[in-house]
């Protein structure tokens, strides 16, 4: 469910662009192809994580960076995800075998992945020249997030 509403949240996002060019978007449901369509339409919809540290410049709070590879990626998702959907169904009879090993052992990595993806992260909206900074857990505080705009435009 969390890798639909990652995607669901992109699609959000950027709903009215998406609704102009699919026409019948709210029938789409299949994560891996919206994330297509999305990027299709906006190359920078995914949430780009970033690891935040405190600023040693005066006036700063906190100075941020690119998280580098311990996060869930695009092509990360979409292997993930029809992972998942295959234990969705029913295992045939003639067929092989689900492994829920496989499941129990990755599922920790898998959490600490969409964990490091969105604890913070910023996105890039179409047609919007702000760029959108999400805090989950800043400070101890509510999930937040800050629109920063454009200086001397």
């Amino acid at each position: 469910k969390i890798l639909e509403l990652i995607a669901f949240s992109s699609l959000i996002a950027n709903k009215d662009i998406y609704a102009n060019q699919y026409k019948k978007f709210a029938e789409h449901w299949n994560a891996k192809l919206m994330l297509q369509d999305m990027e299709r339409i906006n190359p920078e919809f995914y949430p780009h994580p970033i690891i935040q540290k405190p600023s040693s410049i005066p006036g700063m709070k906190s100075d941020w960076s690119d998280r580098k590879d311990d996060f869930l990626t695009k092509d990360r998702f979409i292997k993930i995800y029809e992972k998942c959907g295959g234990i969705l169904h029913a295992d045939n009879p003639y067929g092989s075998k689900t492994d829920y090993n496989y499941y129990r052992g990755h599922l920790k990595e898998w959490r600490n992945s969409i964990v490091n993806l969105l604890n913070a992260h910023t996105i890039k909206l179409v047609k919007d020249k702000n760029l959108y900074l999400f805090q989950m857990e800043a400070a101890n505080a509510n999930p937040s997030y800050t629109a920063f705009a454009p200086v001397g435009e």
